[in-house]
Formats: structure tokens, C-alpha cells, sequence
């Protein structure tokens, strides 16, 4: 990958700090382009800076498929990164050289373009790093068990690596990432100071590694605002996953700052320009009027329609492990754009995790210890293709692992055996490619295997030495054409030949005890404990 190109970015107060291209800010960005006159254009367009569309995989998800009233849903990945090059390290303090991507939001626009929920993605959690582009030209080997901010360092690039982090996005939740914005500290500094600040909300005093921020609520800018949203150690409960809840209480505020307040050209050229200067842009959004567009179809999104939610998670040591299959239940909900309630957004007419009332659509019932945000009556809508009388079975421990290449497909695979009534599953390690898909049991467990194998015709059913049932996807499972039924099956779905729909009865608590309404109080739910 070369270094990215020089061009323009009208759009960078959404940049880092979610989407925020909002009515006020595209209308003001579109003036600000055209208005001004060419001159203004140009230096725009010198700003802002794209990266090469060779590192992008070749094999992705597929294009959403647009909704019957005419909308697409579209996925932005949002990307903080830490390096300290170019003027940055003033800000972050220290010379770490290669930078991170410490806060990484997948932000999910529903077909409606009113509403949106935003997934963060905690630095410290293990993913497998796809085949990554090098400055050599060669693509990296896949590399498993890795923190996901590595990713962003592979080639070890002078700005990053950002398509390596969009590449892994993609496998990580079977999700086609659109569109991808990385922002650095000095362009996050310049844009709170823009607003005129930002206000917070801080747990504690802090006065630790160079932070110095006092408890209580305040207005906060440039120096202050990085402390807030980087700030770990000695502020809240000192975790990543605390910060990260702080980024997003942070995050909705701006979003409130910004749609409440009128813009005029003496706030808002400053604005785009300082927004431009240090924003990273994929190439489909690399000139002012791109981006003005682009956030011109988000203007309809109110703050009270937009929920924040961490991915499931457990600490693993001092990592992080993603709980499942609670994660692929919260892919699977955005790859069908529904709510994180399952409410297909259109024909329930309700927000995010909203409630609704019984039989208003295809919703799930919450989970134990959801919170009141995600609760939901309407009737389950996941089926059971098993055969009923093998109920028995469906306790056994059952590992998936993914040997048919296909992204996110052991994840999708956990997700469908969920619906079908499995309670013990566990996501293992892609393995070598095979063509066909093996079963391997304990000669003690033959009967659950031949249960198991109904929802895979033709699968290899071999008795092994092994503590649970080992079902290892081969390449005769990466495009199902249809259920054992002979139903057909949604092709961008990717179960394994389980229920394409196949929804769990209830919400998980690793989403519904990770979500935030972006209107909730600033002082609330800045720790995870």
C-alpha cells in the first residue's frame, strides 16, 4: 500500500466521534464547499487523505440488500488512531511510532437512515488479523489469537493500516464495512474546540500519566476532550472497556452539541477545515462533496434513535475474549437490520432496543437481567429444523470450527445452532480447508452426532477421542443452496445449513447488559461493574 493520497473531507466532525453528518453539518459543509468558492474547494481538498484500495480484501461480505421501501443499510467503521507522527505527540504524549486503533466503532446505519446503533469493539480483544497488504506488495499470513488494535499496525505503515482493520471488521462480523474513517488525536482536539466543547461527565480526579481532569460534569476541549476518551489508568474503573463506555457517553454528547447548534460559516469553515486536516478517508470518500452527500443521508438521524453497545465480551487474562454466541446473535440482528430488540426497523417503527408491544413484529423476548432499554414482548420468531424428539441431545458441548474459508461462517454457524436449541457451543480456530464438512463424537455421544448431522446432509460423522462433538465446516457449507427440507436458503446468510432466521427466544445479556441509548444521562453507566 502506498501512502495514502491527499484530497478533502467536509464531513471529519463525524469522523472519529460517530457519524455525526447530521442535517446542520452537511447542509453547512456543502456551503462551505460550494459558498465559499473553488478556492475554499481546493484547500479541502488538499486536506483530506485516502487510503489505497489495494489493501481492501478481494472476498467480502456481500452489499446489503436494500430494504422494499428503497433504503440500504450501510455500515461505517469508525477509527481513532494514537499515532504520535505528524504533530500528534504533544497531544498523546510519549513516542509509541506506529500507531493503534484504540477506539474502533462499527456504526450500523439501518435501511431507514433514521436510526443507527453503534458497536464498539474493545482494543484488547483476540481476533484472528486476515491476510493483510505489506509495502512489499506480499500479503501477510493470517495470524489468529491477536489483539484487535494490531491490526492497524501490520506493515507497520507511517499512518496505519487501515484497511488491514476494515479487512478484520469484516471477518470478524460477516458484516460489508462501506465505508471507513480513521481520525488522529490533533483532528479530535481541533474539532471538540470547534463545537465550542464538549460536555462531560468524570467519575474521579485525576491527576496520573500527564491527565489531569477534575470530578464532576464540565465543558471540555482540545487537550482536556483527548484526555477524556483515551484516559484509562486512574479514571473510573480503569479498564478499556470502562473508557470505552466513557467514549461513547462522550461521543452522544457531541452528537448533541452538534445537531443543537446552528452553524454558521465563521464556525463552520474553521470546522472543516481543521476536521479535513486530519481525517483518513476510504477512496469512495475522498472529496468534499462525497462526504457532504454521504452525510446529508444521515441527517435524519435523531440522538434518541441511536443506541451504543459493546460487543459481548469477557475478560481473558489480561485480554479480552468475545462472548458467543451472543456476538454473532448481534451480527446476525444487524446483517438483518433489525434493532438490537429484533424488530425490523421499518415494520415496527421503533428505535433501538426500544419496547414494543405484542405482535408488533418479529420481536425477542430480553434475556435474564436485560436492561428496561432492550426489552421487547412480541413473539419469538426462531424454529427448530431438528428433529423434536433428540431435545436430549442438544445439552452436549459442540466446538465449530471454520475449514471452508468462508468469513465469519463458525460464528454465523453458532448463531444457527442456537436457534435450533444447542446450549454449549464454542467457536474454535479456522483449520486447513477441507471439502466436506466432519462430525467427530465420543463412541457415548454417536446418538447426539446423528442428531446433530440432520442439519448437515452429507456431513462425515467419524467417532473420535474428543470431550465434545467437533463440527469442522468444510467448503460443501460455504454456499448452502437450501435446508435439509429442501427450503430454499438465503445465500448472503452463510448458517451452514441451519435456519437462516434462526433467532434465539431471547436477547442475550452480553448485549442487552452492554448497551447505552445515546440520550442517557452523562453520568450514567461510566464503569462496567
Amino acid at each position: 500500500m502506498t501512502d495514502a493520497k491527499q484530497k478533502a473531507a467536509p464531513n471529519r466532525s463525524r469522523g472519529r466521534r460517530i457519524a455525526r453528518g447530521l442535517g446542520a453539518t452537511a447542509a453547512a459543509l456543502v456551503v462551505a464547499a460550494a459558498g465559499t468558492g473553488a478556492w475554499y474547494y481546493q484547500r479541502l481538498d488538499h486536506n483530506i487523505t485516502t487510503f489505497a484500495p489495494e489493501g481492501i480484501a478481494s472476498s467480502r461480505p456481500p452489499v446489503a440488500t436494500p430494504a422494499p421501501t428503497g433504503g440500504r443499510p450501510v455500515n461505517i467503521l469508525l477509527l481513532g488512531s494514537d499515532t504520535r507522527d505528524d504533530g500528534n505527540s504533544s497531544l498523546g504524549g510519549g513516542d509509541e511510532g506506529v500507531g493503534h486503533s484504540d477506539t474502533a466503532i462499527l456504526l450500523h446505519v439501518y435501511a431507514d437512515h433514521k436510526h443507527a446503533v453503534g458497536v464498539s469493539i474493545p482494543r484488547d480483544t483476540l481476533v484472528t488479523i486476515p491476510p493483510c497488504l505489506l509495502p512489499s506488495g506480499k500479503w501477510s499470513q493470517s495470524r489468529t489469537n491477536q489483539m484487535f488494535n494490531s491490526a492497524f499496525t501490520i506493515g507497520e505503515f507511517k499512518a496505519g493500516n487501515p484497511a488491514c482493520t476494515q479487512n478484520t471488521v469484516e471477518a470478524l462480523t460477516g458484516l460489508r464495512v462501506d465505508h471507513t474513517l480513521v481520525v488522529d488525536f490533533k483532528g479530535f482536539a481541533a474539532i471538540t474546540s470547534a463545537v465550542g466543547g464538549v460536555d462531560v461527565c468524570v467519575p474521579n480526579d485525576v491527576d496520573s500519566y500527564g491527565i489531569h481532569l477534575t470530578k464532576g460534569r464540565q465543558t471540555v476541549s482540545g487537550q482536556q476532550a483527548v484526555d477524556y476518551v483515551r484516559a484509562r489508568h486512574g479514571l473510573g474503573d480503569s479498564s478499556d472497556i470502562g473508557r470505552m463506555l466513557r467514549q461513547q457517553a462522550f461521543m452522544s454528547s457531541l452528537i448533541k452539541k452538534v445537531q443543537g447548534r446552528g452553524f454558521d460559516l465563521t464556525t463552520l469553515l474553521p470546522l472543516a477545515d481543521a476536521a479535513t486536516r486530519s481525517l483518513t478517508v476510504d477512496p469512495e470518500l475522498g472529496s468534499p462533496y462525497k462526504l457532504a452527500e454521504f452525510a446529508q443521508s444521515l441527517q435524519d438521524i435523531q440522538l434518541s434513535d441511536i443506541q451504543f453497545v459493546t460487543l459481548p465480551w469477557r475478560f481473558q487474562g489480561a485480554r479480552v475474549a468475545v462472548v458467543e454466541p451472543d456476538a454473532s446473535i448481534l451480527w446476525n440482528l444487524l446483517r438483518q437490520d433489525r434493532t438490537l430488540d429484533g424488530h425490523p426497523t421499518g415494520d415496527a417503527g421503533a428505535s433501538p432496543g426500544a419496547s414494543t408491544s405484542p405482535g408488533a413484529g418479529a420481536g425477542l423476548e430480553p434475556g435474564p437481567g436485560a436492561s428496561p432499554s432492550a426489552t421487547a414482548t412480541a413473539t419469538a420468531t426462531a424454529t427448530a429444523t431438528a428433529d423434536p424428539g433428540g431435545a436430549a441431545t442438544l445439552d452436549v458441548p459442540v466446538t465449530v470450527h471454520n475449514a471452508a474459508k468462508t468469513a465469519g461462517l463458525a460464528g454465523r454457524t453458532a448463531l444457527a445452532l442456537r436457534g435450533n436449541g444447542y446450549t454449549d457451543i464454542t467457536i474454535g480456530a479456522n483449520t486447513p480447508a477441507r471439502l466436506t464438512t466432519l462430525i467427530e463424537y465420543a463412541p457415548a455421544q454417536r446418538a447426539a452426532a446423528e442428531h446433530l448431522a440432520q442439519l448437515y446432509p452429507g456431513a462425515e460423522l467419524r467417532s473420535t477421542a474428543t470431550d465434545s462433538i467437533v463440527l469442522t465446516l468444510g467448503q460443501d457449507r460455504a454456499d448452502t443452496p437450501g435446508l435439509p427440507d429442501g427450503t430454499a436458503q438465503d445465500d448472503t446468510a452463510g448458517l451452514g445449513g441451519a435456519s437462516p432466521s434462526a433467532l434465539p427466544s431471547a436477547i442475550p445479556s452480553g448485549i442487552t447488559d452492554n448497551t447505552r441509548p445515546a440520550d442517557a444521562d452523562l453520568c450514567s453507566d461510566l464503569n462496567f461493574g
